[in-house]
């Protein structure tokens, strides 16, 4: 893989120190409507933020005198050895948030020895990221509304190099959000598009003969787990029924999500899902959770409700707008720096000796 060209360093804001710095910057940076789409939630948006108060909620109890010198943030997953648990989410036409785009992002992650996925909207080319990557690539994909399109989709990840492809689940009908409705917001088009919906009459609904008529079931992703050469995960998980149904169809990995709050208001938080997903999964397979991660420590509050590791979209998203691919580096850094303050101070050298023991309950 050639190396990617270095992009203009632009200076971090000095009173940058934490994710939620990148986020109150990143509105000066970019289109109120372009703000409105990426900060959004659906609806009212009352899952978007039940995901931020149920991170904060769970406590720590830290311990004392623990031997943790030597210790790291290191993970392994699907063969990758991995510098932290951080995994950047897919994020759609990131061209919109900084002219370097996905590029930016992609150089960021592979530099502090990280994952990231590749959305199925991504403004660059998956070859052309591909070609330039310096670290493990996984490719979102959507439902192409038939197998024969899917599978298209599947082997142009094999070809580029990915290492997973990561279905989305909960959103084969986008949710309704209103922020951005409101503020005027188009998506851009973009390679990886939806598929064209079938033809509807005034008397059809969009949603069940337009949308759903084009979505697959679980033959379908059976049959897209046997098809696929890299390890399939299913992102979009939040019941336990669902996690073993997911299981069942030969999937490599769970990631409990609720799409950022962006699909159906009224969902529950990743965190509540989360303990009965891993209980349905059993170690049998990672379990990735994401939505409303904020702070390194929640990668280690994941952890101990039986994640393996995090995605995180919006911060990093924000830290692009703010300072390209400099800033995104910087975010994961701090990330990583705050797991490690909270794995010391309570007690744990690594991410694999955290269970439930590391949070205060009742």
């Amino acid at each position: 893989m050639s190396a990617a060209p270095l992009p203009p360093l632009v200076a971090i804001p000095p009173d940058v120190v934490a994710a939620e710095d990148y986020l109150r910057r990143a509105p000066a940076h970019l289109p109120a409507a372009t703000w409105a789409w990426l900060d959004g939630g659906a609806a009212d948006e009352t899952t978007l933020a039940a995901n931020l108060a149920a991170w904060r909620a769970l406590e720590l109890w830290p311990r004392a005198f623990a031997r943790v010198a030597g210790g790291h943030t290191r993970v392994e997953l699907f063969g990758d050895a991995l510098a932290h648990p951080f995994v950047l989410a897919p994020v759609a036409s990131q061209t919109l948030l900084h002219p370097d785009g996905e590029a930016a992002t992609l150089l960021a992650a592979g530099v502090m020895g990280g994952a990231a996925v590749v959305a199925s909207q991504s403004a660059i080319p998956l070859e052309t990221l591909a070609a330039q990557t310096h670290g493990p690539l996984w490719l979102q994909l959507y439902w192409q509304g038939s197998r024969d399109a899917t599978r298209l989709q599947a082997r142009r990840a094999e070809a580029g190099g990915c290492r997973a492809l990561v279905l989305t689940a909960d959103a084969p009908v986008a949710g309704a959000r209103n922020r951005a409705q409101r503020a005027g917001f188009v998506m851009p088009a973009a390679g990886g598009a939806a598929p064209a919906l079938p033809a509807l009459t005034e008397a059809q609904s969009a949603v069940f003969d337009g949308y759903m008529a084009i979505a697959p079931d679980w033959d379908d992703i059976a049959w897209l787990a046997s098809e696929s050469r890299i390890p399939l995960l299913i992102k979009g998980i939040l019941h336990p029924d669902d996690a073993r149904r997911a299981l069942d169809a030969g999937a490599a990995g769970i990631v409990v999500s609720n799409h950022g709050g962006r699909a159906l208001d009224g969902a529950p938080s990743s965190v509540a899902a989360l303990p009965g997903v891993v209980e349905a999964v059993g170690g049998r397979v990672p379990v990735l959770a994401d939505g409303g991660i904020r702070r390194g420590a929640d990668a280690l509050k994941a952890r101990a409700l039986g994640a393996d590791a995090v995605l995180i979209g919006r911060p990093y998203a924000c830290a692009l707008a703010v300072a390209g691919a400099l800033g995104v580096a910087h975010l994961l850094r701090l990330l990583r720096e705050e797991l490690e303050i909270a794995l010391a101070l309570t007690g744990h050298a690594t991410l694999a000796e955290v269970g439930a023991h590391a949070l205060r309950r009742g």
